[in-house]
């Protein structure tokens, strides 16, 4: 099967380059407007001083501490973390004047900077969300909440092709054809193979459907027991928002375009609802969790810590990084800057300046997650030594 899949990505990639030529020819050379000089991409991540770290001198360090020493335990054995991470170990207790003394001798900060050599970018927030349900369906709980099904497959490109490293490809095979994974729509209507897979049932779709965009979450079983689950993997489909959907359609005015707000539309318009969840052919697939753990797992393989975790582009800000954060609260002018650890990742977290901040578990989490899209600035602390490329594909 090897062999297959390298043909066909083979054949994918190469059509890029075989297009047909057009039936009228090009005008000629004299008639083209001036070419334009193209203006090379501004560096991702720019060395900068202590000093451009707004607020950095009152952070409070002590609150980002356990996440950072929790965050060291899958990256103490590489050369770059080593010396850092064994230095934390030795700071007993952790005041806050020894953990900036710390910082600032171990790592060099950097601002991360947009293409176009912008500073600003966007951060949302996340949460983990409740919701109930059993591990056997009933007309009370009738939507599966699946695990990884056995049919989709993962190529890695990167070990195909070394340029398109971190990038992979998902699918299923057709007979001896690649194609795309069954998308949302396919599997809700039973089209997918899927019968066995669900690890639990739920009693709503659309607390389902944002469990899906958060990535994990605790859900209530009928004799007390508290499960937790957390993501797994993806059908390979691209992040659509309802939210805004609703709102270019004017379904929803855009101060209601919340987690909530969606809710309520759903209750309102039930048999509209499925179709709008079809919008979004992302389909994300769970596994069962420890439920003793701290926190939810993150990318990085560590529990997230409550407001000290953000979810990264891990092709910008390597996993694990210390990350100066300067925003604001969830709809407010009120700063909002600390110390927090890129400990997770998300399909619609893309660009060098964006984060997702992780709110921690409940109602009250998820309501300053529903409500966070803020402006901010990011300065990213990597271990002292290490200067990360230009292109931006830090290799941490």
């Amino acid at each position: 099967m090897k062999n297959l899949l390298a043909l066909f990505l083979t054949l994918l990639i190469s059509a890029c380059a075989t297009l047909e030529k057009p039936a009228v020819a090009p005008p000629p050379a004299a008639a083209l407007p001036p070419a334009i000089p193209s203006v090379p991409a501004a560096p991702p991540l720019q060395p900068v001083g202590w000093e451009a770290l707004a607020g950095w001198p009152d952070e409070d360090l002590t609150a980002s501490w356990d996440a950072f020493r929790q965050g060291c335990v899958p990256l103490q054995n590489k050369p770059d973390w080593k010396p850092a991470c064994m230095a934390a170990a030795a700071i007993q207790p952790a005041n806050n004047a020894a953990l900036h003394e710390f910082f600032q001798q171990y790592f060099t900060p950097y601002q991360a900077t947009q293409p176009d050599g912008g500073t600003d970018g966007l951060v949302t927030g996340y949460y983990e969300p409740l919701l109930s349900g059993s591990r056997t369906p009933s007309k009370r709980y009738s939507h599966p909440l699946y695990g990884v099904p056995d049919d989709l497959l993962i190529v890695d490109l990167g070990a195909i092709y070394p340029e398109l490293k971190n990038m992979r490809l998902r699918g299923r095979l057709e007979g001896r054809r690649v194609v795309p994974y069954f998308s949302r729509a396919e599997i809700d209507n039973g089209t997918a193979p899927l019968k066995g897979k669900a690890l639990y049932w739920v009693d709503d779709a659309v607390d389902l459907f944002f469990l899906q965009i958060q990535g994990s979450g605790r859900i209530a079983l009928p004799n007390g027991e508290m499960a937790r689950v957390g993501y797994a993997d993806q059908n390979g489909y691209p992040y659509k928002s309802i939210g805004k959907a609703l709102v270019e359609r004017g379904d929803l005015p855009l101060e209601k375009a919340s987690m909530q707000g969606i809710k309520d539309w759903g209750n309102q318009n039930p048999k509209k609802l499925p179709d709008l969840l079809n919008l979004n052919a992302s389909y994300v697939f769970f596994r069962d969790q420890p439920s003793s753990l701290s926190g939810p797992l993150g990318a990085l393989g560590v529990p997230l810590t409550a407001e000290r975790s953000i979810a990264v582009d891990p092709r910008s800000i390597p996993l694990g990084a210390p990350v100066f954060l300067a925003t604001t609260w969830p709809n407010s002018a009120k700063p909002l800057n600390r110390l927090m650890l890129a400990q997770d990742t998300g399909g619609a977290i893309r660009g060098v300046v964006r984060a997702d901040f992780f709110w921690g578990f409940g109602k009250d989490a998820g309501k300053q997650a529903g409500s966070m899209k803020q402006s901010g600035k990011m300065w990213v602390l990597l271990p002292k030594g290490f200067t990360p490329p230009q292109n931006g594909a830090v290799g941490l």
